[in-house]
């Protein structure tokens, strides 16, 4: 009980800490140095008066939504004496694994440069400037000729390395099971089963109404689109970041979709969020970056939003450093390269395209993107124990497939074409380019609504329960990977509760 104490004061005096520094704090302190004129604000009950005041004019809930928005990305308690490297990720080779992924990265970023002599960053000339100001608008319609550049890494490089995964701590005697041996991913790490899972999301229930199930032309909409609807207006109404991801978690109307997404994240287009933006516009009409051949509009943005590197406190990886020319190895000549310290790799983005079809104003899609990536997606290319870090996830899918589809598993282990390799590429991207855009923000609303990115395992091992019957035909990776090239025909929800609600276990 004491320990839960402490822990909880660790946590509210941290997040104190955070929220001093941002612009909310300065709005409350304005807010609270105002309220003093009012006739209703008495100076013997000077604190109530104004927590009163707050909860009336609707600062409270702001307050409220900023303090959920922390919580969600905040690591987990831990010993007060743990070293900064402990909260980024507690399992060293885990850390070491990290580390040599991200010297590859590095070396591979560098060698590019010299093979084609450009520099990791240089000033435009003015020239260059004026055409990128007038062609911004455009940019994404107009492709360059990037034959040249290669992608730093691609995921089935990334796969090499996660399948390399050991704990040197861990016995690989005769004592493990002989299921252990099966999967690509050989670390020890707890995974959810199907009891668990179907605990945990239990909002997905075969007696629960499902937008991307019970808003289907067959299904009348008084039955339940329409009441669902009407609470989506009532939860964007109240403003309550908690109520939205709690309604999100069965689906959001398309209508009200890009205002809980907004709400959810705590994200308000306030004039401050559009001037940051601009001026990181201005940043990459001056400067050019190597890493800008790899990326387009809204991702050229990110790699010189600094603010990014914040996320590396909770994130396995660590941002990669560059020197100043002719002072390698001076640390007071370091910078950190790209500015965010995120190297994209090919596909990364694929994690901005669907939000497109949200939001139209480029600084609040700049926003929704930043703050979907430091929460979830960052952990889909980096390596660690999180239960939504990729190497879970993969864990998750294989312990799945073979749990409850033995045969099948077995089946394509057997002709040499393990499932990993061919729904690797599918996770990685949060099923972004695979499936259609309706059912992808259907899946996206599930994640968000869960604080979770497990439903990206548990759908993958649904597609290929769905396909099982074709799969058990095949005989080459080659023909197991062309039953599956299609996704887009997909429907997301009934695949997900058929196989975590109506699977035999």
């Amino acid at each position: 009980m004491l320990q839960e104490e402490s822990d909880l004061s660790l946590v509210i005096a941290q997040i104190v800490q955070k929220l001093k520094g941002s612009s909310l704090y300065a709005q409350l302190e304005r807010q609270a140095w105002a309220s003093l004129q009012r006739p209703e604000i008495k100076l013997e009950s000077l604190k109530e008066d104004i927590k009163e005041y707050f909860k009336i004019s609707g600062w409270e809930k702001k307050l409220q939504n900023a303090v959920y928005s922390e919580l969600s990305v905040f690591p987990s308690p831990s010993h007060p004496a743990a070293p900064p490297e402990h909260l980024k990720e507690p399992l060293v080779y885990m850390r070491k694994a990290q580390g040599s992924w991200e010297k590859r990265i590095l070396k591979s970023l560098n060698s590019m440069c010299t093979e084609l002599s450009i520099p990791l960053a240089r000033k435009r000339p003015v020239g260059e400037q004026k055409e990128l100001l007038n062609k911004w608008n455009e940019m994404g319609t107009d492709e360059p000729d990037l034959s040249l550049f290669r992608p730093v890494y691609a995921p089935k490089d990334f796969l090499e390395v996660l399948i390399n995964l050991r704990n040197p701590n861990y016995e690989n005697g005769d004592s493990l099971s002989f299921r252990t041996h099966l999967g690509l991913i050989q670390v020890p790490l707890k995974v959810k089963d199907i009891p668990e899972l179907k605990e945990f999301f239990v909002e997905l229930g075969l007696t629960t109404g499902q937008l991307g199930i019970d808003d289907s032309t067959q299904v009348p909409p008084e039955l339940f689109e329409n009441e669902h609807v009407r609470i989506g207006q009532k939860v964007l109404a109240e403003q309550d970041s908690a109520a939205a991801q709690q309604y999100i978690r069965q689906g959001s109307p398309t209508a009200l979709r890009a205002e809980l997404w907004a709400l959810i994240l705590n994200i308000s287009s306030q004039p401050e969020d559009i001037l940051y933006y601009e001026q990181l516009k201005t940043n990459v009409i001056q400067h050019d970056l190597l890493v800008d051949s790899l990326i387009y509009k809204v991702l050229l943005c990110f790699s010189r939003d600094t603010s990014v590197l914040g996320h590396f406190a909770y994130n396995s990886a660590s941002p990669p450093k560059s020197y100043i020319r002719g002072k390698l190895g001076l640390e007071e000549y370091a910078v950190f390269y790209p500015p965010n310290g995120v190297i994209p790799f090919h596909g990364f983005s694929m994690y901005v395209a669907p939000l497109c079809f949200l939001y139209h104003e480029p600084s609040k899609l700049y926003q929704i993107f930043r703050e979907m990536y430091v929460r979830f997606f960052f952990r889909l290319h980096s390596i660690s124990s999180h239960p939504s870090g990729i190497v879970s996830l993969c864990l998750l899918f294989e312990t799945l497939l073979q749990t409850y589809l033995p045969q099948l598993f077995y089946h394509l282990r057997e002709i040499g074409a393990q499932p990993l390799r061919i729904s690797f590429k599918w996770m990685v991207r949060a099923f972004s380019g695979y499936l259609a855009t309706d059912q992808l923000l259907l899946l996206w609303d599930r994640i968000l609504g869960y604080n979770s990115l497990e439903i990206l395992a548990v759908l993958a091992a649904a597609v290929f329960a769905f396909r099982a019957v074709n799969l058990m035909e095949v005989t080459s990776l080659a023909a197991a990977e062309a039953v599956l090239a299609d996704l887009s025909t997909l429907k997301v929800m009934p695949l997900l509760q058929i196989f975590l609600f109506a699977t035999v276990t």
